[in-house]
């Protein structure tokens, strides 16, 4: 199971968010490349950067996350706001994976063509969800879309990497949604799990459940949990 830091991104400041709400916010840092350099260090094996003001329609974090590539050697997997072609393009460019969420409920014509220009394995679906039904637009927009469904059709389509985000439990540290990612991982996917890890025994509930890897997020910033801990567990 990899372990893999989230680095959230707004206005430059690495944040956390509480739920995904940006009126809930707090910062951890003005400086993103030491960040990701401390976590390089700690020993993840891959980090999460998530551009919340390209999530949420207020500008864009890409000339940051460029430099913060630069600066590192783990792989990075790009996040929040991968809305149009372009931009996909873009971001698959300069990071070892990319993660489509609205984009991949909204226009499955353009996924098709992304996936026969980056494959399956560039591509991480995010089908992040309220208690089993698909949320959108940075979490902000509800939709009557079955998870689990979701994620059959996708894997049907041809697509193998999942992130799969409880936003009822994102921020919180009120431990993982354990129910919903058996069922994902039940389907022979390769699941990500994400939202609501407190401590090392949420890793290691996680870690049965048998996915591809683990984000680590609040808990990581209030030193909850180390980056040497969840390893050990993973």
């Amino acid at each position: 199971m990899k372990i893999i830091p989230a680095i959230d991104l707004m206005s430059g400041q690495v944040v956390r968010l509480y739920k995904g709400d940006p009126k809930q916010k707090t910062v951890y840092s003005d400086n993103p490349i030491e960040i990701a350099q401390k976590w390089e260090k700690n020993g993840a094996d891959m980090l999460h950067i998530v551009d919340l003001d390209a999530t949420l329609g207020l500008g864009s974090n890409l000339s940051i996350i460029k430099k913060i590539i630069e600066n590192i050697s783990i792989p990075v997997e790009i996040a929040g706001g991968l809305r149009d072609e372009s931009i996909v393009m873009d971001a698959a460019h300069i990071s070892k994976r990319i993660v489509i969420g609205t984009l991949a409920f909204k226009d499955k014509e353009i996924l098709k063509k992304l996936l026969e220009k980056l494959g399956s394995e560039k591509i991480v679906i995010s089908v992040d969800h309220k208690d089993g039904k698909i949320v959108t637009h940075g979490w902000q927009k509800g939709t009557d879309i079955d998870l689990i469904d979701s994620i059959k059709d996708f894997l049907a389509m041809g697509f193998t990497e999942f992130l799969l985000t409880n936003v009822n439990r994102d921020g919180t540290l009120e431990g993982p949604d354990l129910e919903f990612l058996e069922k994902a991982c039940n389907l022979n996917a390769n699941v990500i799990a994400s939202g609501g890890i407190s401590n090392a025994k949420d890793v290691e509930n996680v870690k049965e459940k048998n996915p591809f890897g683990v984000i680590l997020g609040k808990a990581l910033y209030e030193n909850k949990i180390s980056i040497e801990e969840a390893k050990k567990l993973s």
